[in-house]
């Protein structure tokens, strides 16, 4: 069985002008065609494009590059209008979550009374700003992450524990997930002995192995590095997490002969920003190259995530999640570094326009706006396929009007124009 996000999209389009990412380093000029939302044709700009559908919308993105949509592969959707809480440094996550319920009971409380269907749909949306059209949410699937709708893709054949100390019967867990899905959970995420004799139980209980998809990795030593290569395990660091938590990013001088490495963006409750304020950071902290970076949100996490739909790459028979940001004349990777939250001004999901800048919404024809609703984030308007106005509605009955933040950025209602 494949390991399918929530949404089969099938958009009809034709992107014209844009220089198209084909790797971190290499990029050319291209169009791209998509139909039933798959990519059919990806060709020079001279070359004439297949004859597309009567229903397909044709949009010229000159003076922009494409790249694959992002994958986040590790998120908590829930927790998106939360603040960042703690008091740190802590040893490990255990003290972290004994710390946060007394001490910020009334802010939890509050969120909390948020309902859920609501905070997940601004989980989606806080990715889709970013430029993320697969995240992995860690957590039970609810209802609302297998709509069609949804504004990202989630993904939905998984098995997950959270983690040794609060997952439960880890080994029956890990038994009872599909053999053919990842099973995720968190793993040595702290910095004392309680976090470094993590990776031992694991290995003690047989559930390190090929679909193993660890998270956070901090405590883990060469030697712990080691084990995960030799079970051929995913790992997903988080590193503006555990720099916030334990005052400690990851040292990628241990983890840079792990091959199937990720990046996750985890939640608001602990995370800098989004995706894109996560790369930022890890290149900086932990001074990942923008190369490796590239595919620490695109090709790894599509590996090890187990999606089989051509997500993380520009190709032919993939999928058409793709974003769109000016071109600056960088390579791809280099590109992917710099970005902000403001510079993403494209998203579209199996050929499906889901977010536009308000420059890229004047160049769509109208059939690719029908469904698209403004809201003003961090100072700036973006379109957005939900019903954004609808959803800041209920946050603010709860939380107030004008206190509704996303990933910490205020959320306001954009004026019409």
């Amino acid at each position: 069985m494949r390991n399918l996000a929530n949404r089969p999209r099938r958009g009809d389009a034709v992107l014209r002008g844009a220089r198209c990412a084909n790797g971190p380093m290499d990029s050319d000029r291209r169009s791209i065609q998509i139909d039933a939302g798959r990519i059919a044709h990806v060709g020079e700009n001279a070359s004439p494009l297949p004859a597309s559908q009567g229903s397909s919308i044709d949009i010229d993105l000159t003076g922009y590059m494409v790249l694959p949509g992002l994958v986040n592969a590790h998120d908590h959707l829930q927790f998106a209008l939360y603040p960042r809480l703690g008091d740190p440094p802590y040893g490990n996550y255990v003290e972290w979550g004994e710390d946060i319920h007394p001490k910020f009971a009334d802010v939890i409380a509050n969120h909390h009374a948020v309902p859920k269907c609501v905070r997940l749909w601004w989980g989606g949306l806080r990715n889709l700003l970013c430029g993320v059209t697969t995240v992995c949410h860690h957590d039970a699937l609810w209802p609302d992450l297998q709509r069609e709708d949804f504004p990202v893709r989630v993904i939905q054949h998984y098995g997950w524990s959270h983690s040794l100390a609060l997952g439960g019967d880890l080994l029956e867990a890990y038994q009872a997930a599909p053999v053919d899905a990842p099973f995720i959970l968190h793993a040595c995420e702290g910095i004392d002995a309680q976090a470094e004799q993590e990776i031992a139980e694991l290995n003690r209980l047989g559930v390190l192995g090929a679909r193993t998809v660890l998270v956070h990795g901090l405590a883990l030593d060469e030697a712990g590095i080691d084990l995960l290569r030799e079970r051929q395990t995913s790992l997903i660091v988080c590193p503006s997490s555990n720099d916030f938590l334990f005052h400690r990013p990851p040292a990628m001088e241990i983890l840079a002969g792990m091959e199937n490495l990720s990046l996750g963006n985890d939640s608001p409750l602990t995370a800098a920003g989004d995706l894109l304020d996560e790369i930022r950071f890890g290149l900086k902290h932990c001074e990942i190259e923008p190369a490796k970076m590239y595919a620490m949100v695109t090709e790894n996490p599509a590996k090890g995530l187990r999606l089989r739909d051509g997500e993380g790459a520009v190709k032919k028979d993939g999928v058409g999640d793709l974003i769109a940001v000016l071109d600056k004349g960088r390579s791809p990777a280099d590109t992917l570094a710099s970005l902000s939250m403001h510079d993403v001004e494209f998203v579209m999901i199996g050929g499906c326009v889901q977010l536009a800048s308000e420059t890229v919404w004047r160049r769509l024809p109208h059939a690719a706006r029908e469904g698209l609703e403004a809201l003003r984030v961090d100072g700036i308007t973006r379109w957005l396929r939900a019903p954004v106005n609808e959803l800041l509605r209920q946050a603010e009955v709860t939380l107030g009007e004008a206190s509704v933040r996303l990933g910490g950025r205020p959320v306001r209602s954009a004026v019409l124009h």
